[in-house]
């Protein structure tokens, strides 16, 4: 007999051969999704995360991707070692630069009273010690302010000047910089006028030094501009090097054969030099003043007038009084047995 059964959404029949009863509502329902086997609610589905299902490797991978780009370092302060190589650099050059203007100086200075300075046997320290004359009041405080240029914003800060003032004085600075060629310019174009630039002609050196050496600061470099291949930055250096040598070689022989022209203006102020001999001397006109002090004595001739130039190993360097450059010589004057120097005080100014 066949029997029916009202349920809510699904029908019940019953075969008659197997006596089997089939469900046509849950494979409706299993075939939507709704039911699973075994009486399995299935959970609702929900949005899957990014990366979710991947393995660890894939998931550290994207998320390196997607990272956002990390800032460029900074460049690190110079280590102890460059710091160390740049001050030794700077120190045997600025020695080197010290030797050289002091042989440039000594030469000019001891060439002005038909010396030379390898004749007069000068050793490395003397010519250093030499060269400190150049270190005049004027050197030194043009030295102070290039030094300071580069704190100057620093300074004015410090010192509260207005804020609007200083951009304007950075300003300047980096124009100033980025103007660098016309200084190499000007120092070209005063090298085809040396004749006409004497005695300043060091300045045509030095404002192509200073245009070189301005050249390879940061103001001088527009933002965003690819720095100078290694080799140009060398060979800018070596250059700007060559060319302050130079110039400081003008200035030292122009301050050597000044310093000789004032102290022969001023020679009876030098050490007075008395040269007694047991024979008579034969000196170049116009020669000192000789007295004869008479066969009883050891030094019969004394020889005065004299003004000390400068005394080398027993050798003494004389001048006599007036003399002149374009006329009078240079007498040199060995201490042995037969002859006996006295140094004395020059004549000096009446005070008050």
């Amino acid at each position: 007999m066949a029997a029916g059964h009202s349920r809510s959404g699904d029908t019940t029949t019953r075969d008659e051969p197997g006596g089997v009863t089939r469900r046509a509502g849950q494979r409706q329902r299993l075939a939507r999704g709704d039911l699973t086997v075994g009486r399995a609610v299935r959970a609702p589905r929900v949005p899957r995360a990014p990366g979710a299902g991947r393995s660890p490797a894939v998931r550290r991978a994207a998320r390196v991707r997607t990272r956002p780009p990390s800032p460029p370092p900074e460049h690190p302060a110079g280590s102890p070692a460059e710091l160390i190589n740049s001050v030794v650099g700077a120190a045997s050059f600025a020695g080197a630069l010290m030797l050289y203007a002091g042989y440039i100086y000594t030469n000019a200075y001891f060439g002005y009273f038909h010396l030379d300075s390898f004749a007069v046997g000068f050793d490395t320290f003397e010519l250093v010690v030499r060269s400190l004359s150049l270190a005049a009041l004027p050197a030194l405080e043009v030295l102070v302010l290039t030094l300071l240029v580069p704190y100057l914003p620093r300074l004015l800060t410090a010192l509260r000047v207005p804020p609007h003032q200083v951009r304007r004085l950075r300003e300047a600075g980096r124009a100033v910089a980025r103007a660098h060629p016309v200084l190499i310019a000007a120092g070209a174009a005063l090298l085809l006028l040396w004749r006409w630039i004497q005695p300043y002609a060091w300045s045509a050196p030095l404002l192509v030094a200073a245009g070189l050496l301005l050249g390879h600061t940061r103001a001088a470099t527009p933002a965003g501009a690819a720095p100078p291949p290694p080799w140009r930055r060398t060979a800018s250096l070596l250059a700007a090097g060559l060319f302050l040598i130079w110039a400081v070689a003008l200035l030292a022989g122009d301050r050597g054969r000044h310093d000789a022209h004032h102290d022969a203006d001023q020679l009876v102020r030098r050490v007075a030099v008395v040269v007694l001999s047991t024979e008579r001397l034969s000196f170049a006109p116009p020669g000192p003043a000789v007295e004869d002090l008479g066969r009883g004595t050891h030094y019969r001739y004394r020889y005065s007038g004299l003004r000390l130039l400068v005394e080398r190993d027993q050798r003494y360097y004389v001048l006599p009084l007036d003399w002149r450059k374009s006329t009078d010589p240079t007498y040199v004057i060995k201490d042995d047995d037969d002859i006996r120097v006295e140094l004395r005080p020059g004549t000096q100014p009446r005070l008050g």
